[in-house]
Order: structure tokens, then C-alpha cells, then sequence
């Protein structure tokens, strides 16, 4: 609230919010569609590694040619972060090993950082936002995308008083997906490869989104962020919509679906057998509520809450998000108040890699969305003393033990990766695990 009352004053002191974006894909177009009408907040470089990609975006975005002509356009994010007109850095490649980089470069520099890049703040975000913190600068999910709003929904309900009991989002899920492929991706979605290849979708990425990758990323993110639990097995990626997820995701005690209380968890909008799940929460979020007292759960069905038959516990859901369109809620935040909206704060999920087929020696692992692997979200703890392969580093890595289809991969299963920043920062979140 009142950001943009915020932002205008910073507009009529003639200090407009300045803001370097690394990454001009979906995301960071999405973003760049709304600077325009957003008066005070502002784009002075755009750093991409094809810049004329990124002017394109601009073009393709409504950008008039004078904005244009106003940026700069470069190919190095690290140089970005240290530009003395840049306030605000927005990291958004996907790459995990890019985002590392950039976020220690901005943090370095005393720039405020809003991670766009899950993939980076699952592998090492805890890390990054204890340095930021240290470092007096705001280290930030990216408003719009599900994991920040998801942990708004959870701040809300905790400080008006209630327990949260599970809070997640909604995707379109059936076990098999685990194991597709890049190949047989656009099936799933109903597009052919050449219609896909023509809109410029990248079937890897978008595989990744499918195969339960993207999901577990997501959750363990929200889990650091939020301080909640993890299922032991993974996620359960339950069928359910809107009107059910009390009655679904309250425990097992209650007669739930969910071991315990404060989790993460995800709900299919299918049922097991293909059919669609009646008002499915396909695009949103949700936080699933405990009333503190039987006047509160009296509330609940008093105002209309989905709730379930104890009339203890309820809903609260987004129904849709809107990705980089939303973004610049973040941005002011940091700039204006000093504030993340949502940011890691313990290492209480990890991401790992699971074998899509059997696995042989001298295989060489693709990362998410790819042929090899698929991202499963467990328990921070049990990811450390299994030594667990985190997904975000299963790329590149040559496989020196055969290993199972189905099989979590360990960290003795391939090769070691070269020691560098990035076993710094795993080992920086040992201590932040809980």
C-alpha cells in the first residue's frame, strides 16, 4: 500500500526509481510492457547477450523509439550491477549460475536485488539474502511470479492471526509428467512442435514447468521464505479446486491429505485418471487457514471462506498471477521502503534431481526440463545428510555411477563440480538450515 504514492514523491524530488534489467526474455518483456505507464520508475540499461534481442523486445512491447534511443543495451550483467545510475538490479536469465553472479555483484556494489531467477535462489538464496542483509541492501522474490505471492498470502494470514496450515499454488499435474521429455512436451500443452518453434517456445523451459521441476523450485523457495515444512517424500500434487483445499490440505489427523501442519504443497487441476478438477486453481495461489478459536472459525463460514466440515480451517486463494506485469511492486518496495516482498530467511527446502530413466556411466546430466533429470522438492535436512544432487547444478555433469530411474542422484553420482562461489554459499546455508 501507497507505493505509488511513494514513487511519485520520489518523482517530484527529480529522483525517479532507476532500474538495470539483466535478461530480456518473457519475464523480463512482461515487465518492460508496464515501465511506461508506471511515471517515476524508469530503465536505464538493459544488459542482454544478444542486445538486439533486447531492443526487439522493446519494440515488440510498445516502447516508443525515444525510450529506446534513452537505454543502454549491453551484453554484461556484472558491469549493469556496478553502473552508478542503477538503483535497483532485476536478475532474470534462468540461469542459475548467472544469477549467483549477478546477485554477489549487485549485492558487492550496494544496489538493491530482485530475484526473478527461483532457480539461483533455491540453489543459494538463504546465502544471498544473509549477505545482502549484512550488506544494508534489499535481496527480493519477484512480485508477479507465484512464490513471492504466495508469501505475501502467508504474511497476511500470520499477521492477522491465523495458523497457516499449508499454502502453495495450483499447476496442471499427472504422475507420468515426471518423465517427459523435450520431444514430447507440446503434446501435453496442445500445440505442435512447429507452431511452438514459431512463437519462439522453448521446449526445454517449458518442459520444465510440466515435469514437476518448476513446481518443486518453486516450493522450496517458498518453504525458505516462509518457514514452512516441506513434505518428507515431496510434494503430493494433490487433485483439487478452490472449493475443496480446506477439506484437502488440513492434516491427516483431521482427515486431510497433508502429514502435519505447515507445509508447502502443490494441487493438480486434473484429476489422476485426465479428467479436469471442477474450478481448478490451474494459474494460482492459495494459503489454507487455522482459526485460532471458535469465534474465528464462526467468521469463517459467517463471510463465505471455503471451508471444510470442522469449519476450523479455510481458504484464501489468488486465482491468477500475472508474472512480469506485477514486477514492479518489487522494485518499489525495495527502492521505496527498503522492503523484499518475500525473501529467504532459512534453508528449509531443497530442489534435487531424480533420474528420468536409467542412468549410465558417462551420461551427461541436462538440468531441468531436459532428458535426464527432474526436480524434486524434499526436506532441507534430508537433502544434506543424503547428500542430494540440487537440480540446479545437475547440467553438464558427467555421470560416474549408474544410477536408477526414479533414483534421487547424490553428489557421488557424477563428478565433482569445480569448487567455487557457489560450494561457498551451500555451505554459508548449512548454518541456516533448521
Amino acid at each position: 500500500m501507497n507505493l505509488f504514492q511513494g514513487l511519485q514523491q520520489r518523482l517530484d524530488a527529480g529522483r525517479p526509481v532507476r532500474v538495470g534489467l539483466i535478461g530480456s526474455g518473457k519475464f523480463g518483456s512482461m515487465f518492460l510492457s508496464q515501465v511506461p505507464s508506471t511515471p517515476g520508475l524508469e530503465v536505464v540499461e538493459i544488459a542482454d547477450l544478444a542486445p538486439d534481442r533486447a531492443r526487439k523486445a522493446c519494440h515488440a512491447v510498445g516502447w516508443s523509439e525515444e525510450r529506446i534511443s534513452a537505454t543502454r543495451f549491453s551484453e554484461n550483467g556484472s558491469e549493469l550491477c556496478a553502473a552508478d545510475d542503477v538503483e535497483v538490479v532485476i536478475e532474470a536469465t534462468g540461469s542459475p549460475a548467472a544469477g549467483i553472479r549477478h546477485a554477489l555483484a549487485a549485492i558487492h556494489a550496494g544496489k538493491h536485488i530482485v530475484m526473478v531467477n527461483v532457480e539461483a535462489d533455491v540453489l543459494v538464496g538463504p546465502a544471498l539474502a544473509s549477505r545482502a542483509r549484512r550488506a544494508g541492501v534489499v535481496y527480493s522474490m519477484a512480485y508477479g511470479d507465484q512464490p513471492a505471492l504466495i508469501a505475501e498470502m502467508v504474511d497476511w494470514a500470520r499477521a492477522a492471526g491465523f495458523g497457516v496450515q499449508a499454502a502453495g499454488k495450483g499447476t496442471k499435474y499427472l504422475p507420468g509428467y515426471h518423465e517427459v521429455t523435450p520431444d514430447s512436451v507440446w503434446d501435453h500443452y496442445g500445440l505442435t512442435a512447429e507452431h511452438a518453434a514459431e512463437a519462439g517456445m522453448n521446449s526445454q523451459m517449458f518442459n520444465s514447468f510440466l515435469d514437476g521441476t518448476k513446481s518443486a523450485i518453486e516450493m522450496a523457495a517458498v518453504a525458505n521464505a516462509c518457514d514452512l515444512n516441506v513434505p518428507g517424500d515431496g510434494l503430493g500434487f494433490f487433485p483439487c479446486g478452490v472449493d475443496d483445499l480446506a477439506r484437502t490440505l488440513r492434516p491427516s489427523s483431521d482427515g486431510g491429505l497433508v502429514a502435519g501442519r505447515g507445509v508447502v504443497e502443490v494441487v493438480s487441476s486434473l484429476e489422476r485418471d485426465g479428467r479436469p478438477v471442477f474450478r481448478d486453481l490451474r494459474w494460482g495461489v492459495y494459503v489454507v487457514i487455522e482459526a485460532p478459536n471458535a469465534y474465528a472459525a464462526g467468521c469463517f463460514r459467517q463471510y463465505g471462506l471455503p471451508v471444510d466440515s470442522t469449519g476450523r480451517y479455510a481458504a484464501m486463494y489468488k486465482p491468477f498471477h500475472l508474472i512480469g506485469m506485477e514486477l514492479g511492486i518489487s522494485v518499489l518496495s525495495a527502492a521505496v521502503r527498503g522492503e523484499p516482498t518475500g525473501q529467504a530467511r532459512a534453508f528449509r527446502g531443497d530442489a534435487v534431481a531424480v533420474a528420468k530413466r536409467d542412468l549410465a556411466v558417462g551420461d551427461t546430466l541436462d538440468g531441468e526440463g531436459g532428458y535426464t533429470v527432474w526436480g524434486k522438492a524434499i526436506p532441507a535436512e534430508v537433502s544434506l545428510e543424503r547428500e542430494a544432487l540440487p537440480i540446479g547444478l545437475a547440467h553438464g555433469l558427467r555421470v560416474v555411477r549408474n544410477v536408477q530411474r526414479g533414483a534421487t542422484l547424490t553428489v557421488e553420482d557424477v563428478e565433482r563440480p569445480a569448487e567455487g562461489v557457489v560450494s561457498e554459499l551451500r555451505m554459508e546455508m548449512k548454518s541456516l538450515c533448521q
